[in-house]
């Protein structure tokens, strides 16, 4: 009787550091953007956490401090997730690109950008409750770290933005690309104004 293969599913949210880059700068490695950006989003987001956990020693009783702090533990768990969710939605590409199969690579390339899009709208609404933050503690020991949760959250939409871009222009349909590529555009330019706003507000206040 033939031995089973043994089928080995590797978790990159439970990698170390040093294993999860190394395996990210394989270029055969399964990891790709998704994963990458996901795991700065992931930082962002705990940048996001320390900053409304210092924010609340200094302000009294605050409900949208509270619920800001909440959602940035939210998100920075969604995150963590995220990392091994970018590997799952860029199987069936990987099995249409083996398989040489023009119509099943057009066929799943949108869905191979998901996490990545996730990734953007996600950031998207963690920089306005940054914002929303910078109001509440306008100075202070929590505003460095409020301007490294926005510099980090605009790395990961970068990154994202550029791999969701990337894979549009390999689509035949012209429309498709324009509309993809202008609609991240318009999102980007948003995060910018949003993250310099935001890191100008930490300078002004260390």
């Amino acid at each position: 009787m033939a031995e089973k293969e043994k089928i080995i599913i590797d978790i990159f949210r439970n990698k170390t550091a040093d294993e999860f880059t190394r395996a990210l700068a394989d270029p055969n490695a399964k990891v790709d953007t998704g994963s990458g950006a996901a795991w700065i989003a992931a930082v962002s987001a705990a940048f996001m956490c320390r900053a409304a956990g210092l924010a609340a020693k200094t302000v009294e009783a605050n409900e949208r401090l509270d619920y800001i702090a909440r959602n940035a533990e939210i998100i920075r768990g969604y995150m963590v997730q995220l990392i091994d969710e970018d590997v799952k939605c860029r199987g069936p590409l990987r099995m249409a690109l083996r398989e040489n199969d023009e119509r099943r690579i057009e066929a799943t390339r949108q869905t191979a950008v998901s996490i990545c899009a996730e990734i953007v709208n996600m950031m998207s609404q963690a920089l306005e409750l940054m914002q929303e933050l910078t109001e509440i503690c306008s100075a202070g020991d929590a505003m460095p770290y409020l301007a490294e949760a926005a510099v980090s959250a605009l790395g990961a939409i970068r990154a994202a933005r550029l791999y969701i871009v990337a894979m549009a222009d390999k689509s035949p349909d012209d429309t498709y690309r324009y509309v993809i590529r202008r609609e991240n555009e318009i999102t980007l330019e948003r995060c910018e104004e949003l993250a310099a706003g935001i890191s100008a507000k930490a300078e002004a206040g260390i």
